[in-house]
């Protein structure tokens, strides 16, 4: 029954967004960490996560007053903005000269609240992961960010990637015996 009830208040949220920028400012607030942090995972820069943040919120709130619901969380349309404007980062990215980052920034929107060591070892973990997820296709990437960090159903992932429940569980089936082979090599870390 809460969970319903919590629905019910988000998509009373989203219609009072769409006509009142403060209850837009809550939604921001309650959705901003999730997808800086998707982003961050899919860049591997801070300062490129923000950027692109900042462009998603702005281009949610442009297109609020289109937004239907049609049964997925309010959470896999901000993920597909997210997604698309990830997708045209890289895209623009690769038609220009790159210069290749040595070091991932050490910071995160979320470690503010935490104690010193429980930042170091939150950020440790996040450059194994993203190590890890680098030599992954860019699709396997996203699959195991929104699976792991997101903590997306298959569902919400198909939404978000525009492709069937049935072909995320194959990419996720996949991209674990992956992983698995990977973690096992004598070569890792």
């Amino acid at each position: 029954m809460g969970a319903m009830n919590s629905q019910q208040e988000e998509q009373e949220l989203i219609k009072r967004a769409k006509v009142d920028p403060e209850a837009f400012g809550e939604l921001y607030e309650q959705y901003v960490e999730r997808i800086y942090n998707y982003i961050y995972f899919r860049t591997g820069n801070v300062h490129d996560a923000e950027d692109l943040t900042g462009k998603v919120f702005f281009k949610a709130l442009e297109a609020i007053g289109n937004y239907h619901d049609m049964g997925l969380p309010f959470s896999a349309w901000l993920y597909r903005i997210a997604h698309n404007q990830v997708a045209n980062f890289h895209r623009d990215r690769s038609r220009k000269r790159e210069i290749p980052i040595d070091e991932i920034a050490v910071s995160n929107l979320s470690e503010k609240r935490k104690s010193p060591e429980a930042a170091a070892i939150t950020q440790e973990q996040r450059e194994d992961l993203l190590k890890i997820l680098k030599d992954l296709t860019p699709i396997k990437q996203e699959v195991i960010v929104l699976k792991f960090v997101e903590k997306l159903s298959n569902a919400e992932i198909g939404a978000v990637l525009n492709k069937s429940e049935g072909a995320i569980k194959s990419i996720y089936h996949r991209t674990l015996v992956e992983l698995r082979e990977r973690l096992d090599s004598d070569d890792f870390f």
